[in-house]
């Protein structure tokens, strides 16, 4: 392998893989059926496309394979397998070639970089996807390539994994099979403001143990236990740089305002009672809360704001129900009034009708007239003959 320069490493790891949802559901298919509830991992090969500045993993499939737990680097990979299974999805969709491979993880392992050089008998430069199977909070994908790190004190090189950014995208397709896939697994209990609870509640998670890696990586650094990385002592020097300024805008406005509140009786203490300025201007005078209102960072009036806002949602969303229950209400009230006049009108009108007795007697009187008319019928025929 020749090593790579600074700039080729930086330029791999800016690399955006993306993963489909269909590669996730077959990872973790093929981690139930052969290795759900032991420490094995699967192994399979990833298919896609890479032109270089974006790598798609858009399909994949499960090998053989096998390690021994005690020796990392005791394990087995069938590549005729591979070989003919790539062969066969040729077949099938030839815009989809061999990009890299994946394990289930869920993190990097000693022989990771011996088969990585396996799977270099068929593509340059293989990307490896680490799939961790088990619930996590965040992405559950880390992509990495293989390269041969320049140390800085001038010793030989070592092949090493560094590490690229992965996000998991659907096209319109995948979204609808996944969402009809997971409809039956969420809970429809639930209502939409406690999923989104929960999805930031997962976010902050994610992002409670990402700053806890950050830290122990540094405290491994100041114990010399790590080299420096002066590459990922940039990125963290531009994430800090991106965080905003917690402190208030003016340091002697703030110690102002803690004296003032300190010394403060109530909300409306007046500090200065005004006066007029040199334009013959008269002035107000200055309360302890318009001094603390000064001193207020921008990022607390930003923080501030976007509650009010969120309680001004709140509050006229609550109206909002308030007035479809009673609109409801009085719909409600007025069908039932509708019916209940339907069924008194229905009523009257059977009331007016004839009684069945009568009806029968009227019936009864009808045939016995036509009958006597029939038998008079009857007799003058019978007399004229």
């Amino acid at each position: 392998m020749v090593a790579q320069t600074t700039a080729e490493t930086v330029e791999l790891t800016s690399t955006v893989v993306t993963v489909h949802p269909l590669v996730l559901l077959s990872v973790a298919d093929s981690y139930n059926r052969s290795a759900s509830g032991t420490k094995r991992r699967v192994v399979g090969v990833l298919l896609g496309q890479n032109n270089g500045k974006t790598v798609n993993v858009a399909n994949s499939f499960a090998v053989p394979f096998e390690e021994d737990e005690k020796n990392p680097s005791v394990w087995f990979l069938d590549h005729n397998f591979v070989e003919s299974m790539y062969d066969m999805y040729k077949k099938i969709n030839a815009k989809e070639k061999m990009i890299g491979w994946y394990h289930s993880g869920p993190k990097l392992r000693a022989s990771d970089l011996q088969i990585n050089e396996l799977f270099k008998r068929w593509i340059p430069n293989p990307v490896l996807v680490v799939v961790d199977v088990n619930p996590t909070v965040g992405i559950p994908t880390d992509a990495y390539f293989a390269v041969e790190e320049i140390k800085d004190d001038g010793s030989s090189t070592s092949r090493t994994f560094v590490h690229c950014p992965s996000v998991i995208e659907a096209e319109e397709a995948e979204e609808i099979g996944v969402g009809h896939l997971l409809r039956d697994v969420r809970d429809q209990s639930t209502g939409t403001l406690s999923q989104r609870i929960e999805q930031q509640l997962r976010s902050l998670q994610g992002l409670t143990s990402r700053l806890h890696e950050i830290q122990v990586y540094l405290e491994n650094v100041i114990a010399r236990k790590l080299p420096v990385n002066h590459t990922i002592l940039a990125a963290l020097q531009d994430i800090f740089n991106l965080l905003p300024n917690l402190a208030p805008a003016d340091a002697g406005a703030a110690a102002a305002q803690r004296a003032i509140m300190a010394s403060a009786d109530g909300d409306g203490m007046q500090i200065d009672g005004g006066g007029v300025d040199e334009d013959g201007v008269s002035m107000p005078g200055v309360h302890a809360r318009d001094l603390a209102g000064r001193s207020e960072s921008e990022l607390a009036g930003a923080f501030r704001s976007q509650m009010h806002d969120s309680m001004m949602t709140v509050y006229l969303g609550s109206l909002v129900r308030a007035v479809m229950a009673l609109h409801d209400l009085i719909d409600n009230r007025k069908t039932q009034e509708d019916a209940r006049r339907e069924r008194e009108r229905d009523q009257t009108a059977k009331k007016m009708l004839p009684q069945p007795q009568q009806q029968r007697r009227t019936r009864t009187r009808r045939r016995t007239k036509t009958l006597q008319r029939k038998r008079s019928m009857e007799t003058m025929s019978s007399t004229s003959k």
